[in-house]
C-alpha cells in the first residue's frame, strides 16, 4: 500500500527539503554519499536509488558507490569521507550509540562546527525523508 504524501501536503514535504539549500558547506559528492549511506542504513530503496544517481551526477565514481557499504574497509575513501560516514552512522543509529562525545570530537578534527552543523542537519533531514518515503510506500522509478 502506499499514500501520494507529497499531493496531500505538499507545502509541509517542501518545507522540510528547503532546509537543504541551508546545508551548502558541505560539498554536492560528499552530501550524496552522506544520504545514500543513510538510506542504506533506513532500508529505503526510493532513496537509495535517488541518492545513487545523485552521486554519480556529482561525479563520485561506480566503484565507490559499490563499495559504500564496507567503506571503512574499501581504502576508496579520503579521511575526510571517512568521518563524515561514521559520524553518518552515529547519528543514524543514535539510540545504539554510548559515546557521541567521541564521535563529535572525532568529527571536528576534519570539519568545522559550522560544517559539522550542516552534516547533522543533512544526516537528519534524511532520516527523517527515509521514514516518510518507507511509511507511505514509496519505490524506486523503474522506468529505465
Amino acid at each position: 500500500m502506499s499514500l501520494d504524501y507529497y499531493a496531500i501536503n505538499s507545502r509541509a514535504v517542501d518545507l522540510l527539503l528547503s532546509v537543504k539549500k541551508h546545508t551548502s558547506s558541505i560539498n554536492p559528492a560528499l552530501k550524496s554519499l552522506v544520504e545514500l549511506r543513510v538510506s542504506q542504513i533506513n532500508g529505503c530503496a526510493y532513496c537509495v536509488s535517488l541518492h545513487s544517481n545523485e552521486a554519480r551526477q556529482a561525479g563520485v565514481e561506480q566503484q565507490t558507490l559499490d563499495c559504500l557499504p564496507a567503506w571503512g574497509e574499501s581504502g576508496l575513501f579520503a579521511e575526510k569521507e571517512m568521518v563524515a560516514l561514521g559520524w553518518a552512522e552515529a547519528v543514524t543509529t543514535i539510540a545504539q550509540q554510548s559515546d557521541m562525545d567521541g564521535q563529535l570530537s572525532k568529527l571536528l578534527t576534519q570539519f568545522s562546527e559550522a560544517e559539522a552543523v550542516d552534516l547533522t542537519v543533512i544526516i537528519s533531514l534524511m532520516n527523517c525523508m527515509n521514514r516518510i518515503a518507507i511509511s507511505f510506500g514509496d519505490k524506486p522509478d523503474i522506468s529505465h
